[in-house]
């Protein structure tokens, strides 16, 4: 895809696939669920362009990297621990990067930001604030007490459960459910009822106006290889996460940032979430928090849904440093 090359880079353990182009300061992508590198296609060739090195990992667990089996190798020192060592591979020049997050990419970001702010020169995250740990409340028992069971985090928990109804319902229609999803609220996936909708139906989600058959049938080709579990450990290692980050309790993220969130995305509407933005949370415990960007009409998947205007925020944020 215009220019983009791609490599087989061994790190932490396991060989991670990259994807990048141009060359200046690196500029490092991270993917959320259920994506790979190629949801960064449109910021790629963009800063790549105006004078940047974009990198774009498929994270540990997708597209053509290792996904070890073991739901432990998920937690997110093994990630950071991934990121560290594609660093140190590919940019041992330049001691801090840039740093790009969206959905789950976006909380590695952050947990980058907290264990090694020292190589990472600003950040812009697109959906996902940051989430102090609260060491009283156990992460998994606040979303089943507002949520309940059929909250599609807890139901994610189960090793095997989720996979073999995946394994019915098929990626390319699983992909499409959750790539179209636009209400402004949770996700909620109770069993035989899919997104509100029979395991059976014989009506397929039409594609957004932003996501290609041949997008989707790219995404497609990738789950089908590697299934959904990698993806779906990451959300297994949730209160693990919360345990690990103990000495970090307090900590502030102090690296500039530059935050991006679509009013219809669901993790805007979820539990505090606006408040922490507008009253204050936020900037108290991202101090260096230059900027919050809401954008009007745009649901969860921003940075494909509007990749101009996020290529623009994204450019003249870093273009200061």
């Amino acid at each position: 895809m215009e220019g983009i090359q791609h490599r087989i880079i061994k790190v932490n353990g396991v060989n991670l696939h990259v994807a990048e182009k141009g060359h200046g300061p690196v500029i490092l992508f991270l993917h959320g669920f259920p994506e790979v590198w190629y949801s960064w296609r449109h910021q790629i060739v963009a800063l790549a362009s105006l004078g940047y090195r974009a990198v774009a990992p498929d994270l540990r667990g997708y597209g053509d990297s290792d996904a070890p089996q073991s739901p432990s190798s998920y937690t997110c020192l093994d990630i950071v621990g991934d990121l560290i060592g594609l660093l140190d591979a590919i940019a041992a020049d330049q001691d801090k990067v840039f740093v790009v997050g969206h959905d789950w990419g976006a909380l590695i970001a952050w947990y980058l930001c907290l264990f090694r702010p020292d190589r990472v020169k600003a950040l812009v995250n697109l959906s996902v604030v940051f989430n102090p740990r609260n060491p009283k409340k156990r992460p998994l028992s606040v979303m089943r007490a507002v949520y309940g069971h059929d909250y599609y985090i807890c139901r994610f928990q189960e090793a095997g459960v989720i996979e073999a109804e995946l394994a019915q319902i098929g990626a390319k229609r699983f992909l499409k459910e959750f790539l179209s999803y636009r209400v402004p609220g949770p996700i909620f996936l109770p069993k035989d009822k899919w997104f509100g909708k029979e395991e059976a139906s014989d009506s397929p989600t039409g594609l957004p106006f932003w996501l290609s058959e041949e997008d989707i049938n790219y995404y497609v080709t990738k789950f089908d290889k590697t299934g959904f579990t990698g993806g779906i450990n990451y959300y297994r290692n949730i209160d693990r996460n919360w345990e690990l980050v103990a000495p970090w309790t307090g900590t502030q993220i102090k690296v500039p940032v530059k935050f991006i969130v679509g009013d219809l995305d669901l993790t805007y509407n979820s539990f505090h979430t606006k408040d922490y933005i507008h009253k204050g949370g936020f900037k108290r415990d991202v101090p260096f928090l230059q900027e919050v960007v809401i954008m009007e009409g745009v649901g969860h998947f921003i940075n494909e849904e509007r990749p101009d205007e996020i290529n623009k925020h994204i450019y003249e944020f870093f273009n200061k440093f």
